[in-house]
């Protein structure tokens, strides 16, 4: 998933139309105006005419301070930023025979990782013999999801695939 190219606005002498659509700095309209006419009221205001949007008959350009307007949107991106939640996956392993006493051990730790808002992916690991009894497997991974469906929601069933099986456990929403 690629973001789209950031597309710099043009501003002042780079705007390169005949005329454009002119809003104040309060959000009133001016109206339709040659290019040098609305360059000249912004420089009359002390301030920068910068183009909005530019794929519309004619072109809409703002009369701004220029510099205030970029630093306000950095701070913006940056706060989205920092409130920003990043979900990992935690990954607990576990055999066949895993005994009761490892499983409550392990059981626990997903639920600190669903209640900590991340996911947990579960992996059975099979050897030799234990790859003829997947039911074995399954049953516990059934068997923790269970137990978890208080705290998380199962979000990829137990799928087997070569020596592993694995299920995904997704937070609950709050």
């Amino acid at each position: 998933m690629s973001t789209p190219p950031k597309v710099k606005q043009r501003i002042n002498e780079q705007i390169r139309v005949r005329e454009v659509r002119l809003i104040d700095e309060d959000g009133g309209q001016l109206g339709v105006l040659p290019i040098d006419e609305a360059l000249a009221v912004a420089e009359d205001r002390g301030l920068d005419l910068v183009e909005v949007s530019p794929n519309v008959e004619p072109p809409v350009c703002r009369v701004m301070d220029y510099g205030k307007f970029k630093y306000k949107e950095n701070k913006r991106s940056h706060e989205a930023k920092k409130r920003q939640k990043t979900v990992q996956v935690k990954e607990v392993k576990m055999r066949p025979k895993t005994e009761e006493h490892d499983f409550q051990y392990k059981g626990r730790n997903i639920r600190r990782f669903l209640s900590e808002g991340n996911k947990a992916k579960v992996t059975v690991m099979f050897r030799g013999r234990e790859l003829v009894h997947p039911h074995l497997g399954r049953r516990l991974l059934d068997r923790l999801a269970e137990e978890m469906a208080d705290v998380g929601d199962v979000e990829q069933r137990p799928k087997q695939e070569g020596r592993y099986m694995t299920m995904v456990l997704s937070p609950k929403p709050r």
